[in-house]
């Protein structure tokens, strides 16, 4: 077959594949390379010599998972074969090659007077006249699918485009919306030209390719109406840590130029890959970003403007509601790993992409383009660097979302335009509002990258992860709050970027995981926040052995249980500040469950299969107080360390309601996610009856402990805090209805020396190696190993005393739960120790 624009009459290849059609013969051919003009079902990755690598992916994409259901808007391809028929037909080869010749990237002005020479030049050129004729042709043959004056999108894609070692991401043009023969003819002509942008070249010559051996391609595709929807970009990893059994979606409202841009902060969406398809809804994170604004089509000049998009705001209503809706994001997820599954296929190894896709005003789905992810597909997840801060800084300047994971200081300077860019010196830090391509020489001698606006998938952000420098993206007002001149400190090593003044000192320590030896003892993590999840998925580790539901309540969810139940009676300032806080959702009382159920969801999924160990809320009432309605519902008590906390809570009428709100987040985890490794714990159980109580009412409302299931392998194992001197005394009796300890060395040696764990006054009195703190944990690991039953320790103890952990080891305890920054040492005394003991 023909690899060029068929004649009238003969049918196209349909413009929405996935409908279970016939695509066009095997993608991959020679012909492709000689023709001027070929359809987009006709090329696949053999060919991107001939049509770049975004339009080989299209065909790949349109031959391959189009033919199982993925939405892919077809077009065809000007190749590179056409690019370089115009720039021989023009004279245009030597001309270049003298503009560029001995060019400094780091001279902006020179590299900007000569880029402009060359694009003006190729802009005033002609298309020769029979390839101008094949490319009406071509719009002709969608005009007569989709009716007169289609709108398509015209976009580059350079023969050295969306390779494995480098993206070329954005450094090219794209003209969306544009419609009739004249400016799909001009979009082309202009599209070809911004081969020669100044952050093209800067690109190329970064990365050692030579300008005048790189040709480009131009695809004409059928525009998606995401103006009048939504569009976005997913990455099947995750960006930051690389962990790879999540899909990470990104989503905002209009055409998807912003969110690349920067220029909004849109929601975020994770899903679990290893769950999905087999469980209801392994959604295990929802966010909703402010969607400041939305990129949709301009009504004026419609026939010959070669840009017919406009930016808008958007509406309170439009920035309170999510863009997608659950069955959307299912969709794309279970797209993105069918497009990752064949990729790896075909590369025979993982393929991480970066996917780009959009939402027609009609609600349809559809894959825009797909490239392969070049940054965390590199990096060595045997090497573990820790970066922790020395002493507390002064204070903090903004904070926004961290991109990288490490810490810098340096030198400010606010930039509000690339044209600024003289003033630029490298090793500063780059402040500005937003980045866009035109960024790419200063970004390139920046120390770090701090944006007022943006997401993980924006520019600045994807562009900074392959720069490997440190940015925080949507620190709001942060190009106000920071002054050129300033000394600052950038601090990306946890979830959320924080700037400090000054120069903050801090170490870093370099561990590689894979000289480790291994242990007997299990050593587990103590983790409280689920964004620092996926980055120490890679510890070498056998799971979490204490979650602690407190920092998701208190920083994801930030109300008063009794508040969310009670709404609609809350004083109207606390209503109003509930129903700030929930935004998006309903129904507060969802918004409770599904924030709580996301955040013990992306613990579990960090490290499933592995038990994770969940502990129900143990906040004292004074930390209740301080949650948005609290001071509404909660006591005021002399003691709360040792007042209304943990077992006692539950099953009291007055938080009865609010403990189901906690069962049933966990069974959205354990049953609609398929994150069956997570395991609740009951803390601070006084008494046998207390335990029976709560045991009766996680079985009420269906989350059924082992010893109360009529048979053992359909309930759900279920763990007690071993914190209280009675529980260590009454263990056997508490071991009937618990499936093993988790020993809370904290509280067990507040309560057996009587020490208030708030007192500075005291705290030298006695630790954990006092012997007293030792004969109670011998007992409460004794009577597990009898009972042949689960046996942790989840309290500092282990983390700060050595030699309280080499006591442990001793006695046989089944594992150990750490902080994250002592499992590498702590794990190689161990492993010395049990040698010396030949264990």
């Amino acid at each position: 077959m023909k690899k060029h624009i068929r004649p009238s009459g003969v049918r196209q290849p349909s413009g929405e594949r996935g409908r279970g059609e016939d695509s066009s013969p095997n993608p991959g051919s020679a012909e492709a390379s000689r023709a001027n003009v070929v359809w987009m079902e006709e090329v696949g990755m053999n060919d991107v010599a001939s049509v770049g690598g975004k339009n080989a992916s299209l065909g790949e994409l349109l031959g391959s998972v189009g033919k199982k259901g993925v939405r892919v808007p077809s077009g065809f391809i000007v190749t590179a074969a056409a690019y370089e028929y115009i720039l021989k037909k023009n004279n245009l080869n030597a001309f270049i090659k003298e503009t560029l010749s001995g060019i400094q990237v780091r001279n902006i002005k020179e590299l900007a007077r000569r880029a402009k020479k060359i694009r003006d030049k190729i802009i005033a050129s002609k298309l020769p006249p029979d390839l101008a004729g094949e490319i009406v042709k071509g719009y002709r043959e969608m005009e007569r699918q989709y009716g007169k004056n289609v709108d398509v999108a015209v976009r580059s894609s350079a023969t050295a485009e969306d390779l494995p070692d480098a993206s070329f991401a954005g450094q090219q043009e794209t003209y969306l919306g544009i419609r009739g023969e004249a400016a799909v003819l001009k979009a082309v002509m202009w599209t070809i030209a911004s081969l020669f942008n100044d952050r093209a070249i800067v690109y190329r010559a970064e990365k050692g390719y030579s300008h005048t051996h790189i040709a480009l391609s131009v695809g004409v595709q059928k525009m998606v109406r995401a103006g009048e929807g939504s569009s976005g970009v997913m990455f099947t990893l995750d960006t930051e840590s690389g962990f790879k059994d999540v899909v990470l979606i990104t989503a905002s409202l209009g055409l998807g130029e912003l969110i690349v841009q920067g220029r909004v902060s849109p929601d975020e969406y994770i899903v679990f890959k290893p769950t999905l398809g087999k469980f209801p809804k392994p959604i295990i994170s929802k966010a909703m970003g402010q969607k400041e604004g939305k990129m949709v089509y301009s009504k004026q000049n419609e026939s010959v403007d070669i840009s017919r998009v406009k930016e808008i705001k958007t509406s309170e209503k439009e920035r309170s509601t999510f863009c997608l809706s659950d069955k959307d994001i299912l969709t794309l997820a279970k797209w993105a790993t069918m497009i990752e599954d064949h990729y790896t296929r075909r590369r025979g190894s993982w393929s991480p992409m970066d996917i780009e896709w959009a939402k027609d005003g009609d609600g349809k789905l559809y894959i825009l383009q797909a490239r392969p992810e070049t940054v965390q597909v590199k990096r060595d997840v045997t090497v573990f660097r820790e970066y922790l801060l020395r002493g507390k800084p002064r204070k903090l300047l903004a904070k926004g979302i961290s991109v990288g994971h490490s810490i810098v200081s340096g030198r400010a300077r606010v930039i509000h335009h690339p044209k600024e860019a003289e003033q630029f010196k490298k090793g500063e830090i780059l402040i500005t509002k937003m980045t866009d391509p035109d960024w790419g020489p200063i970004m390139k001698m920046a120390t770090a990258i701090v944006t007022d606006s943006g997401g993980r998938t924006s520019h600045a952000a994807i562009v900074s992860r392959e720069l490997g420098i440190p940015a925080i993206v949507g620190a709001h007002d942060a190009t106000k709050k920071i002054r050129t001149g300033d000394i600052i400190t950038i601090d990306v090593a946890g979830s959320e970027g924080r700037i400090y003044p000054g120069k903050v000192s801090f170490t870093m320590t370099e561990q590689n995981i894979k000289a480790l030896p291994k242990t007997k003892t299990k050593l587990m993590l103590n983790l409280a926040s689920p964004d620092m999840a996926f980055g120490y998925s890679h510890l070498p580790v056998q799971g979490v052995g204490l979650a602690r539901e407190e920092f998701i309540i208190a920083s994801y969810i930030g109300i008063h249980p009794s508040a969310v139940l009670n709404f609609k009676t809350l004083p109207p300032d606390i209503k109003k500040k509930v129903a700030n806080r929930t935004r998006g959702w309903s129904d507060p009382r969802q918004f409770y469950i599904d924030k709580l159920a996301f955040g013990i969801a992306k613990i579990a999924a960090a490290f499933y299969p592995k038990q994770v160990i969940v502990r129900f809320s143990d906040f004292k009432s004074n930390e209740y107080a301080g949650l948005i309605g609290g001071d509404l519902y909660e006591p005021k008590e002399e003691n709360p360390m040792i007042g209304w906390r943990g077992a006692s809570r539950y099953y009291a009428p007055a938080f009865r309601k609010a403990f189901e709100l906690e069962i049933k987040a966990f069974l959205k985890v354990r049953n609609d996610m398929g994150l069956k490794n997570v395991i609740p714990m009951v803390p601070f159980c006084r008494t046998i009856e207390e335990a029976k109580k709560v045991l009766a009412l996680m079985a009420e409302d269906g989350l059924v402990p082992r010893s109360l299931a009529k048979k053992k392998s359909e309930g759900v194992e279920t763990i007690m805090m071993c914190e209280i001197p009675s529980n260590v005394v009454l263990a056997d009796e508490f071991l009937n209805y618990f499936d093993g300890f988790s020993i809370g060395s904290n509280d067990l040696t507040q309560l057996a020396l009587g020490l208030d764990r708030d007192s500075g006054t005291i705290a030298k009195v006695g630790n954990e190696n006092d012997p007293a703190i030792r004969k109670l944990i011998s007992g409460a690991i004794d009577a597990c190993k009898r009972r042949k039953k689960y046996s942790g320790i989840c309290g500092q103890g282990p983390s700060d005393l050595p030699d309280f952990g080499d006591f442990l080891v001793r006695k046989g305890i089944g594992s150990m739960s750490l902080n994250p920054d002592t499992v590498v040492k702590t794990l190689v005394r161990i492993a010395k120790l049990e040698k010396k003991l030949k264990f």
